[in-house]
């Protein structure tokens, strides 16, 4: 058998070993070399601050490629045994009322430990590990539906920034690094998973008002038109791509930071492993001073209160959750046309 290599890393002072260092994490394409694993840990270490911006203290789920993107993917929510003895980890409860102990990376040396385990992007909790109820977050995940072009989304982004701060908030967007943006708003911590969700339900119904035919709340598939605004990725245990992940994405795309006067332009395959820590370093990180700038969700509630006044109940939660107060049935349109 072969002697399996390793190469030890300075990760912000903290030696880390990385297994098989070359192995390829992306294949070559479009002329140029493969993408291995130490590639992938000097981008993190590259880009450190801004990924930990987004990370610091969050409860994280790994999300491990151990073959690379070519390879079987599963997430792995309990960090596995025999960790470092500086490895930070929080204990999280799920709607099962099951439990997990799960990575809270704090420094560089979190990042280049989970990369050597195969996790390629990082999926947080909107939580900070003091405090596991409330979230400090409030995330817009716009999800086009198949054949919707970008210049949709990128509408409607806009849109959601004009009724953030009409609703007094202010909303930091960023690219996926697939096909959607996503647009994070910091808050107060006053409110638990189900009031964030309902302001980001109220949030989204009022974006759909505005668009339709070109933005949808709609949870089923076969109901919705344009781009989705997911607002049950602020149900608990929903987690997305932070900011300054590398995606999945043949050329690498980077799940990255934009400026609001970037949006209306920005296209996705522009930002990759290779061209962010350059801009990183032109431009500086347009979401860094997210932290800075908590605001309130009690406008968006009195939106929520005033659709609810008019009929508007509360809408299908995931499928894992347990039946809530005041949910529609939880049937496909349809199906319950059918039945």
């Amino acid at each position: 058998m072969a002697k399996r290599e390793y190469t030890e890393i300075d990760a912000g002072g903290v030696p880390v070993r990385i297994s098989s260092p070359a192995k390829e994490y992306f294949p070559a394409a479009d002329g140029r070399p493969a993408i291995t694993k130490l590639d992938l840990v000097e981008f993190y270490l590259d880009v450190g601050e801004a990924v930990l911006n987004g990370l610091y203290g969050r409860p994280t789920v790994l999300k491990r490629w151990k073959d690379g993107i070519t390879g079987e993917m599963f997430f792995q929510k309990r960090v596995p045994k025999n960790v470092p003895e500086w490895l930070q980890t929080a204990t999280v409860h799920f709607p099962s009322g099951r439990s997990a102990t799960e990575l809270v990376p704090t420094d560089l040396a979190h990042l280049v430990w989970a990369v050597n385990l195969g996790n390629i992007d990082w999926n947080p909790w909107p939580v900070r590990r003091d405090d596991l109820d409330h979230p400090d977050e409030l995330r817009i995940d716009l999800d086009p539906q198949p054949g919707v072009p970008w210049s949709t989304v990128r509408e409607v982004a806009l849109t959601v920034k004009d009724v953030l701060e009409e609703h007094d908030l202010r909303g930091w967007p960023k690219t996926s690094g697939s096909r959607g943006i996503h647009v994070y708003v910091r808050i107060e911590r006053e409110w638990d998973f189900t009031g964030v969700r309902r302001a980001a339900l109220a949030l989204a119904r009022e974006v759909e008002r505005r668009m339709p035919g070109r933005a949808t709340s709609k949870w089923w598939k076969e109901e919705r038109v344009g781009v989705f605004l997911d607002y049950n990725q602020n149900a608990r245990d929903r987690t997305i791509a932070s900011a300054y992940s590398v995606r999945t994405k043949p050329n690498a795309q980077v799940s990255c930071g934009l400026d609001w006067s970037e949006v209306p332009d920005v296209e996705p395959g522009d930002l990759t492993l290779f061209t962010v820590p350059d801009r990183l370093r032109v431009v500086g990180d347009p979401i860094g001073a997210i932290d800075e700038h908590p605001g309130r969700l009690d406008a968006l509630h009195d939106l929520a209160r005033r659709d609810e006044e008019e009929g508007l109940g509360d809408a299908p939660w995931p499928p894992n959750f347990a039946k809530q107060p005041g949910e529609p049935k939880r049937v496909q349109p349809s199906r319950a046309k059918d039945a």
